[in-house]
């Protein structure tokens, strides 16, 4: 890759899940496992580690999404235990297994693009 080539901006491309150094190869080699470098630039994800952040945000997004959906549920059509048991456990589960990849994806490339622990990017 051109050195003068500015980087690809970091959110979208991490939410795509891609190289943060050109924007075309892949970041992931499973569904949440770092590939060990880019298979287009050769950029090395060895130093990659968006530690618990992807976690949290998504136990914030979901807590709050299910909770404000049971909420509304218990005050508009008053369910039995076991309708909020399901509608509750489908979509929390669902939503996590839905963002959490996009978010840790986001959360590397910010990494790297704010050259979080220097000496092991660049």
């Amino acid at each position: 890759m051109d050195a003068t080539r500015p980087l690809p901006p970091p959110i979208p491309t991490g939410l795509r899940g891609r190289c943060p150094h050109c924007g075309e190869g892949h970041m992931f080699d499973g569904f949440l496992t770092f590939r060990p470098s880019c298979e287009v630039c050769g950029q090395d994800f060895s130093g990659f580690n968006a530690g618990d952040g992807p976690a949290f945000f998504v136990m914030s997004i979901v807590g709050i999404v299910v909770v404000g959906l049971a909420l509304w549920m218990e005050i508009t059509y008053e369910p039995a235990i076991w309708i909020h048991a399901v509608v509750a456990g489908t979509l929390s589960i669902g939503l996590s297994l839905a963002i959490i990849r996009p978010l840790k994806g986001v959360l590397a490339a910010l990494q790297f693009a704010n050259k979080a622990e220097q000496g092991r990017f660049r």
